[in-house]
C-alpha cells in the first residue's frame, strides 16, 4: 500500500487525538514507576533502558534513536501504518519517563519504591500494570497509527503467516528482552531492571491489553 496524508488526517481527528496523546503520555508515567520498582518492565522499555545505561544516554533519546531504525523498517515494508500516534509514540513516551524519573528522584518518592514496604510496592507495581494495560488499549483504539515497535511485529506476521501471530509476538518481545539483557552484560553497571519480569510480561502484557481493548472498544 501507499502513503497518503489520510493516514494523519484521520475522521474524528480531535476526539481521537484527546483520547491519543494522554494516553501515550500516562503510559510514560506508568512506566516510569514500573521502572522505580525494578520487577521488571514491558519489553520494549527493558530493551531501552539498557540501551540508555549503555551509552550513557537519557531514555527519550535512546526511544527515538531506536525507533527510527524500526521507522525506516516500517516505511520500507508497511508505510500504511505510519499516522500521527506513530511519532507521538516515538517520541512522546520516553521523555515522559526521564520527565518523570526526575520528579520521583527529587521528591524522595523513587527511594520509597525501591526500599519501601513490601506491601505498597506491590500495590504500586499491580496498579501501574494495570493502568498501562488500559492506556495502551486506548492509543490502540485510537487508530492513529501504529508504534513503530508494533509496527515492524506486523510486519514480520505478514512475511510469516505460517506462524501464529501470537506466537511470533512473544518471540518477538523476548528478543527485545534479550537485546535488552545483552545490553546490560556489557554494562559495568550491570542490567537495569527485572530480566525475569520483562520476560515475564513478555507473555502477560500482550493478552491483557487485548483483554480490555474489546470493552474500551465499543466504549470509545
Amino acid at each position: 500500500m501507499k502513503f497518503s496524508l489520510n493516514q494523519f488526517i484521520v475522521p474524528n481527528f480531535g476526539k481521537r487525538l484527546s483520547f491519543m496523546l494522554p494516553s501515550i503520555i500516562l503510559m510514560g508515567v506508568f512506566i516510569s514507576l514500573l521502572m522505580e520498582i525494578g520487577w521488571g518492565t514491558d519489553p520494549a522499555s527493558f530493551m531501552n533502558q539498557n540501551i540508555a545505561a549503555l551509552f550513557g544516554w537519557s531514555m527519550g533519546r535512546t526511544q527515538v534513536s531506536v525507533y527510527l531504525v524500526l521507522l525506516v523498517i516500517t516505511i520500507l515494508f508497511g508505510v500504511e501504518m505510519i499516522g500521527f500516534g506513530t511519532l507521538a509514540n516515538m517520541v512522546l513516551i520516553g521523555y515522559t519517563i526521564d520527565l518523570c524519573r526526575w520528579i520521583w528522584r527529587n521528591i524522595g518518592f523513587n527511594t520509597m519504591l525501591a526500599e519501601g514496604p513490601f506491601a505498597l510496592r506491590v500495590a504500586v507495581f499491580v496498579l501501574s500494570l494495570l493502568c498501562f494495560s488500559v492506556v495502551a488499549a486506548i492509543y490502540i483504539n485510537a487508530k492513529m497509527g501504529v508504534a513503530p515497535y508494533d509496527a515492524v511485529s506486523n510486519i514480520l506476521s505478514k512475511a510469516i503467516p505460517v506462524v501464529p501471530f501470537f506466537l511470533l509476538r512473544i518471540f518477538y518481545d523476548l528478543t527485545a528482552v534479550m537485546i535488552g539483557f545483552f545490553a546490560g552484560k556489557m554494562n559495568p553497571d550491570g542490567i537495569q531492571g527485572s530480566i525475569i519480569g520483562s520476560i515475564i510480561m513478555s507473555f502477560l502484557i500482550g493478552p491483557v491489553i487485548t483483554l480490555v481493548a474489546k470493552p474500551l472498544n465499543k466504549i470509545l
